[in-house]
């Protein structure tokens, strides 16, 4: 790959080692600065970000807050004076402090190998977020698994609790899938989540060069091994006494891939929060058919929800008006958030504008909702595409600039309090009536065993994503039928799950 930063109006993507100084950056914009690529502040002093990690206190974030990246030489850099910050107050998080931290400082006791690995470096002092070192690994471009893992360890307790992994990879052209276990007995007894699958062509939640956080939760998983076993609702037959972890690596049998691991930890999860899980039932695009169709059978629930609103749409033939928009608002607790402000930027994709080009959108989405006293805090991305814009600038460091929060359409693994990512919050949509005209049936949400009785039961967040309702049968992946829509508010109430907007959500932990 080359090593030639790209320029932007927004600065470089990947900024060579050495030009950053000057004073730390602030808690508040490291939490806006997804990733590890950089943006220009007012007067030309080059910002770097280092990933959200809303768990402040924890050794991950006083890395992330204490520097804004790792140069090419590991070396932790200070950052120059804020990017502006175009948000209202937003949300904050509180402390999610760690109950246990593995750094992969000196002594850490890891090994690293399986039949994929061809080299690694288990202290790593040339690239890290936290600490002076990390632990660094290159596949061999077999396909097959490579590891870094640990057995042996005394007991942990995982009930009501989540595992948070700081990992990077260098290059994911030919990352094929990442995955973690937690077991005992050398890993003969384990549960498995494969949590990222890259995709050639959709936005991916682990991106090239950048340092990502990701939670793992019960509702997550997805294999189990020997004496371990899920209920058929998904509840696993233990949560403590685990010995033993391994972060897995595939590459795609063609190149070989390198990964750096930071950090494996076990903090609270959603169930804190939420004994049942909460549920968000949000929609794109401000079709009509919300108001005249889901609205109602929502009503019928007391279930309130959050529309992602086109602002050059309202009052358009099939799109929702501003006085519609308003009864959804004050009469029905629901949220009005944005989409794109015009049309033809949300056809086209952001990820196919220019980083100017996107930037002016947002700010005038952000007016708009202004103007219409809706909230300006929550954002969705145009067709889920927060990968980067055709100058090379990540759409998701844009948004941080104008919201607090942004939504993917990214489903690997359900979303938590707090979130991992904000500006990378992961929904379920293309959900359908079983006419195999989207990305899910009903059966694989509302069904034994499925998406709601999963989050019910380990306390998690669900974003589901809708659009379009219509009367009969649906004939677009974007299309949901009215009588689905009242299966999936029937289950949710029949699980006692409480339905919140994301502004609520967001709101439990600010």
């Amino acid at each position: 790959m080359s090593h030639e930063p790209t320029q932007s109006p927004f600065g470089l993507r990947t900024p060579p080692a050495g030009l950053l100084s000057g004073s730390g950056v602030s808690r508040r914009s490291a939490l806006r600065l997804a990733g590890a690529g950089g943006l220009l502040a007012a007067g030309g002093t080059l910002l770097t970000g280092c990933g959200d990690d809303p768990a402040a206190g924890s050794p991950a974030t006083a890395a992330s807050t204490a520097a804004a990246s790792a140069s090419a030489t590991g070396k932790p850099k200070e950052a120059g004076s804020d990017l502006p910050i175009l948000t209202p107050a937003g949300y904050n998080p509180s402390s999610r402090r760690a109950t246990w931290s593995q750094q992969f400082q000196t002594g850490h006791g890891w090994s690293a190998g399986g039949a994929g690995t061809a080299g690694y470096e288990l202290n790593d002092a040339s690239l890290f977020l936290q600490g002076t070192q990390s632990v660094r690994v290159t596949t061999d471009g077999s396909g097959r698994q490579s590891y870094v893992r640990r057995t042996g360890m005394p007991k942990l307790d995982l009930t009501n609790k989540m595992i948070r992994l700081t990992l990077r990879v260098d290059d994911t052209t030919h990352l094929h899938k990442l995955g973690f276990y937690l077991g005992t007995g050398s890993l003969a007894n384990n549960f498995q989540w494969q949590f990222h699958t890259h995709s050639t062509k959709a936005a991916n939640y682990v991106q090239s060069g950048e340092w990502v956080v990701v939670h793992l939760q019960w509702a997550d998983v997805t294999n189990t091994a020997g004496s371990f076993s899920l209920s058929p609702v998904g509840v696993p037959s233990a949560t403590s006494g685990f010995t033993d972890m391994s972060f897995v690596a595939y590459d795609d049998a063609n190149s070989r891939v390198t990964y750096h691991l930071q950090s494996v930890e076990i903090l609270p999860d959603t169930r804190t929060i939420f004994p049942r899980g909460a549920v968000s039932i949000t929609f794109d695009d401000s079709y009509s058919s919300v108001f005249d169709l889901a609205r109602p059978v929502m009503n019928s629930h007391g279930f309130p929800g959050t529309m992602y609103n086109i602002a050059q749409a309202a009052g358009t033939a099939n799109y929702l008006t501003i006085d519609q928009m308003r009864t959804m608002q004050e009469s029905s607790g629901w949220e009005m958030a944005g989409h794109a402000y015009s049309t033809a930027a949300h056809n086209s994709g952001y990820n196919q504008l220019t980083s100017q080009q996107v930037d002016e959108d947002m700010g005038k989405l952000r007016d708009w909702l202004t103007s219409n006293r809706f909230s300006t805090e929550n954002f969705a991305y145009p067709h889920g595409a927060f990968q980067e814009t055709s100058d090379g600038v990540g759409v998701d460091r844009i948004a941080s600039r104008h919201f607090s929060t942004a939504r993917s359409i990214i489903y690997e693994t359900i979303e938590s309090f707090a979130p991992a990512m904000p500006y990378r919050l992961k929904a379920l949509t293309g959900l359908n009536d079983g006419d195999n005209v989207g990305g899910s049936t009903l059966a694989e949400v509302i069904g034994p065993g499925g998406k709601l009785d999963r989050c019910a039961k380990s306390g998690d967040w669900l974003i589901l994503c809708f659009h379009d309702i219509v009367a009969g049968s649906p004939v677009a992946s974007t299309q949901i039928s009215q009588a689905g829509v009242t299966k999936v508010m029937e289950a949710i109430a029949a699980r006692g799950m409480p339905v919140v907007t994301i502004s609520e959500a967001m709101k439990h932990y600010s």
